[in-house]
């Protein structure tokens, strides 16, 4: 009996799965923000090169 009071009582795994699922999130946002942003910096990029070309 001892064993799963314990057991319920413990935090600390609830707390690693808690920094994951933040983790996992933040990840999320910035591979989305990254992606917007880097279609328009290739575009900023290929018409520089093409204005440098000229």
């Amino acid at each position: 009996m001892k064993f799963f009071s314990k057991l319920r009582t413990n935090q600390a795994g609830a707390t690693a799965i808690e920094y994951g699922l933040i983790a996992a999130l933040i990840a999320v946002a910035a591979i989305s923000a990254m992606q917007g942003l880097g279609s328009q910096l290739g575009t900023t990029f290929n018409s520089t090169s093409s204005s440098l070309a000229a």
